[in-house]
């Protein structure tokens, strides 16, 4: 079967993320997965056997002082070490940056925003702010795809080791450094990208948050935001889904005080089930919503949370 090569981005001592496991469940259902992996230790590269991965490759050299030019290097380094059929990323803002960079320097196709891959390696995505679903084939060396979270069931661990083999990635050329960094306040609820839940408030929360992180967390959910209330400076920019922000695919998207202008709809119109609520009964979202609450959020969201809560029993 052949190689789909796989970029594994985690820290020293941690376990794959969902997203990341949700890769090697597709690289599994192509061919056989082979790893890229960017950082932690030979025994944590060995420990994606668990996951079916039969060969990890590591490099030789620091990655973290580099952006992406060096991860990039790596990455196409190790898809030629492995002869890959196809490279698949994350489709986060660096996974998107090292996969055209890799297509660079291995001359090849790149796809991004896919939410499906057959067989044949045909891409399933949406194009125009998701108004329309095509399939996509790279015509030129092998595809290099980032893949929306959520769009297969992640990997489960087994048992198995991964044969570990160490690479130069040679050289990356100009490249920015790293000068420092700053570890990020925890929150406790699960990465945007990746949540299956996704609660997000606009302009309606009119700078109040609390309604949407109070059901956020009954749900067990992540936070959202669209770009009017990232500018207002009412939740950080890392929270914003749209267009120009970060694109979710959850189960479940809850849009609270959001219009629903078409920027805002491409970043998140792939969710599985749509609910909105709106004061405004023609807003542009309902347009798009599976389940519509015409109604002020600052009254809707807590009573939605308090019965949450409820049958809970909590």
């Amino acid at each position: 079967m052949a190689n789909i090569l796989v970029y594994i981005d985690t820290p020293a001592g941690e376990e794959p993320t969902k997203a990341q496991r949700e890769l090697l469940a597709l690289a599994a259902a192509l061919g056989t997965p082979v790893a890229a992996v960017a950082a932690g230790s030979a025994d944590a590269a060995a420990g994606l056997g668990a996951y079916g991965v039969t060969t990890a490759y590591t490099s030789a050299g620091d990655l973290d002082g580099l952006l992406v030019a060096g991860k990039a290097a790596f990455v196409a380094a190790a898809a030629r070490a492995a002869d890959a059929a196809a490279v698949l990323l994350p489709n986060t803002g660096e996974g998107k940056e090292i996969a055209a960079r890799v297509g660079i320097k291995l001359s090849s196709g790149v796809i991004t925003d896919a939410t499906g891959i057959a067989p044949d390696l045909t891409v399933t995505k949406p194009v125009l702010a998701g108004s329309y679903t095509v399939a996509a084939r790279a015509v030129h060396g092998i595809p290099v795809v980032t893949v929306k979270s959520n769009s297969v069931d992640p990997a489960e661990p087994g048992a198995g080791t991964a044969h570990v083999v160490e690479l130069e990635a040679g050289e990356p050329g100009p490249a920015a450094r790293i000068t420092g960094t700053a570890a990020k306040p925890a929150s406790g609820r699960p990465a945007l990208q990746e949540a299956r839940i996704v609660v997000a408030g606009g302009r309606g929360v009119d700078g109040d948050f609390g309604p949407v992180e109070e059901l956020a967390d009954a749900l067990g959910a992540a936070v959202g935001a669209s770009r009017a209330a990232t500018d207002a400076g009412w939740i950080g920019h890392e929270a914003q889904v749209g267009q120009t922000g970060t694109t979710v695919s959850p189960q479940l998207y809850i849009s609270a005080g959001i219009s629903g202008a078409i920027q805002q709809k491409a970043g998140m119109q792939t969710s599985t089930v749509i609910v909105a609520v709106n004061k405004d009964e023609d807003a542009p979202v309902f347009e798009i919503a599976d389940f519509g609450v015409v109604g002020d959020l600052a009254t809707v969201l807590p009573q939605a949370a308090a019965e949450i809560r409820r049958r809970r029993g909590e």
